[in-house]
This record gives C-alpha cells, structure tokens and sequence, in this order.
C-alpha cells in the first residue's frame, strides 16, 4: 500500500509535510479528512487520535503524528 498521508486542507503543518514528503521525492497518497474532530473517524483508526497530519508508510509498519516526528522520519528514512 506504501504511504499514506491523513491531512486537512489549508492546515499549515500537514502542508510542511506534503512539502517535505514531495522535496525528498517520496510517493504517497493523501486522505483528506473532515474538519470536524469528531467525523476523523478513519484517522482514529489507524493512529488512534483525531488530530493530523498522521504519516502511515505500511511498508516499514509506521504509523505516526506530530509534523516534527512526521518531518525527522521523511529526513532521515524516506528521504
């Protein structure tokens, strides 16, 4: 399935990510979310918390959150 970015339009953090992931030349696929905490429900699932960016490269079985963590990983692992 290789790497999914879950994010929210106009969210200045999950753009550091798209920015990050697209400069390093990664492919992924976006999950655009709802704006509502409470509609995240597939975020939820695969993180375990509503909010985003959440990063899940299923090739390496990361799931992760935080745009610093998110950034750090792309630098040094997908990168």
């Amino acid at each position: 399935m290789g790497i999914e970015l879950y994010a929210l339009d106009g969210c200045p953090y999950c753009e550091k990510v798209h920015d990050a992931l697209s400069e390093a030349g990664v492919d992924y696929e976006t999950q655009w979310v709802d704006a509502l905490h409470s509609d995240r429900n597939e975020v939820k699932r695969v993180s375990g918390q509503r909010g985003v960016p959440v990063l899940v490269d299923d090739d390496r079985g990361v799931t992760m959150a935080e745009s610093e963590k998110i950034l750090q990983y792309v630098d040094q692992t997908l990168a």
